[in-house]
């Protein structure tokens, strides 16, 4: 019994040192139990992730501007060869989102999604074709040296049409036409159809003038013979 209420006491006490010691403490309000959202902080936050991506892009894009600039120190030698007076074609290294090397308006080189290859692409009238895909330099260098020669194959053919627009291809002359057609005389410039020579002005004034004599002497003539005619009807029939 002594032992009970000894521990009941012993409660008693710490709760009540309890309450004197929250008695003490100033109230904590509740908007300072949970700290408000910073939007500093979270443009800190997005400002270190979107630097962390950008250098990991800038790292990507330069392993793919020096991949791609290796392949064009290998092309080189192949575009010094073109002619002097060519100028179709155009190697150049564009750094934009997605570096290319350009061989001329329309055919470029860039890597595959992977980056561990090459493709060689040019822009047609039906959209975008594949020329050559490979992971070794040497095999794109060989594609483009191709691509370049069917090129200027079609300019040798577009020049030599253009000098002589009017050329038409020799037809084949039988040998039993020949003798016939070499033994017609070349007509002359004599026999050439000649334009009429205007007439003096003195003979058109004849012609007019013998023209109406005749056709008055015409209508005399018809005049006269009605005349007779009724004479004769007159006399014959009328008296």
């Amino acid at each position: 019994m002594d032992q009970t209420h000894d521990t009941g006491d012993a409660r008693d006490a710490n709760d009540a040192r309890r309450d004197t010691l929250d008695l003490g403490r100033e109230p904590v309000p509740a908007s300072r139990a949970r700290e408000p959202i910073s939007l500093k902080a979270a443009l800190r936050r997005a400002r270190l992730e979107s630097a962390e991506r950008g250098e990991a892009q800038d790292d990507v894009k330069g392993a793919e501007i020096a991949r791609l600039d290796l392949l064009r120190e290998q092309l080189e030698p192949v575009f010094a060869q073109l002619p002097d007076d060519c100028d179709l074609f155009d190697l150049g290294l564009i750094q934009g989102d997605r570096p290319r090397l350009f061989v001329d308006m329309i055919a470029f080189v860039e890597l595959t999604r992977d980056r561990r290859g090459f493709r060689f692409l040019q822009d047609t009238r039906n959209g975008r074709i594949l020329l050559a895909e490979s992971d070794q330099t040497d095999a794109i260098t060989q594609a483009v040296a191709d691509y370049l020669a069917r090129r200027l194959i079609e300019r040798e053919k577009a020049l030599a049409a253009a000098t002589h627009p009017s050329a038409q291809p020799l037809r084949a002359v039988s040998v039993a036409n020949a003798p016939t057609r070499a033994a017609q005389p070349a007509p002359s410039p004599s026999d050439r159809a000649r334009p009429p020579r205007a007439r003096p002005r003195f003979l058109r004034g004849a012609v007019r003038l013998f023209t109406f004599i005749i056709e008055a002497l015409g209508s005399a003539v018809f005049f006269g013979l009605l005349a007779a005619g009724g004479w004769w009807l007159w006399k014959t029939y009328l008296q």
